[in-house]
């Protein structure tokens, strides 16, 4: 037998890696990361794609289809098919803050220049769509895509999360992720004074 024809040993990666923890997938899935690891390299699911697998684990494996979705994407990181923050299309880098103001006020700040100006200036982007107070999915100059959600937390508060995806690199989730959490302290404190 040469080096060739052994088994490879299956990967084995960080918990923090897994988009879960191995509690979690247990409680929800009868099975511990490291089984459901076992259970796909079995199934050969290495030589799957994304939405094979997922389907392999909803159709043979009655796995619910959320949790199709993170058993494959913790599958894919353990396997290194997939690093943290990488989705099917490209990275994405998420960021969120909680501010005081109305929804109302906060989807406003996006929509009119001029408050706009005060918190992402000199920043073109186009508006794909918009649903008052609660969200807008905007194209990037650099055609990536950045999803605004405003969740209401009463009259004067709301949550504004911004998702910036397709991006190309890990290191460009980094960029992102400084350059929008940077982007919404200057919004909370354009909004809040």
């Amino acid at each position: 037998m040469t080096p060739t024809d052994r088994a490879t040993p299956p990967k084995t990666v960080a918990p923090a890696k897994m988009p879960v923890s191995d509690i979690a997938v247990k409680a929800k899935t009868g099975r511990t990361w490291a089984q459901w690891c076992t259970l796909l390299d079995k199934e050969k699911a290495g030589e799957k794609s994304h939405k094979e697998i997922a389907a392999l684990l909803e159709t043979k494996f009655a796995v619910g289809e959320w949790w199709c979705q993170m058993v494959t994407v913790g599958y894919e990181r353990s396997r290194g098919k997939r690093a943290v923050n990488q989705t099917t299309r490209g990275f994405s880098a998420s960021v969120s803050r909680t501010i005081a103001s109305s929804a109302a006020k906060a989807h406003k700040a996006w929509t009119d220049e001029e408050i706009r100006a005060k918190w992402l200036a000199g920043q073109r982007f186009t508006v794909r769509t918009s649903t008052a107070g609660k969200s807008l999915r905007i194209t990037w100059p650099d055609e990536t895509n950045v999803d605004v959600t405003i969740t209401a937390r009463g009259k004067d508060k709301c949550v504004l999360a911004v998702q910036h995806d397709k991006l190309k690199s890990a290191a460009a989730v980094r960029g992102a992720k400084s350059f929008w959490s940077q982007r919404l302290d200057a919004l909370r404190d354009t909004l809040e004074h």
